[in-house]
């Protein structure tokens, strides 16, 4: 990869543009510094549900999922640049697996609630998925690998689902949508 930075002030963004890995200058609200953020914030939110007590393997999952995240921004600011690997997918889908086993089938639509960490988790989703759009975005107008847009698609659902688990932790529930499908099963003597 590039040069590692060595101060912070550089002063070389003031006139709205900022440097990509193969030294390029670029305008700070074009397509690949959009995605560049975005995934920056969703690897911040990871950070910050990581504060949360997590089980161990989850803890660890997302340990990698932040270093896949650094790996897909590096490769984003490198245009024709590879460092988001294979494996860092089949991870997601092993660990979407894994996870959903243990969950039961979704009969309504969840609110993205509950305990803190399972918010923070969806919040995390959102963002992923906010990421995936800009992604997209570019990839319409530069030719791109596809393995950043899906890491991205299969890590919000991974998320999703992470955050069912961690509602359902120690006893807890899921919170759902009061459906009016919802309310007349309850009562069927409502219209």
């Amino acid at each position: 990869m590039g040069n590692r930075l060595t101060q912070i002030a550089t002063r070389t963004g003031d006139d709205g543009t900022t440097g990509l890995g193969d030294n390029t200058r670029v305008s700070k609200n074009s397509a690949r510094p959009h995605a560049l953020g975005d995934v920056d914030e969703l690897n911040s939110h990871i950070g910050l549900l990581m504060c949360e007590a997590l089980p161990a393997d989850m803890r660890e999952l997302l340990i990698d999922v932040q270093h896949q995240l650094f790996n897909l921004g590096g490769e984003l600011s490198m245009p024709g640049y590879e460092l988001l690997k294979d494996d860092g997918l089949l991870q997601l889908d092993n660990a979407l697996a894994h996870y959903n086993a243990g969950l039961p089938r979704l009969q309504e639509f969840i609110l993205p609630a509950g305990t803190r960490a399972a918010a923070q988790a969806h919040v995390c989703r959102t963002v992923a998925r906010r990421a995936e759009r800009t992604v997209v975005a570019l990839q319409q107008g530069e030719e791109m690998r596809p393995a950043p847009r899906q890491y991205l698609n299969r890590l919000s659902d991974l998320l999703f689902v992470l955050s069912r688990v961690l509602n359902r932790l120690d006893g807890g529930s899921e919170v759902y949508w009061k459906s009016e499908r919802l309310a007349r099963q309850a009562d069927p003597g409502v219209a």
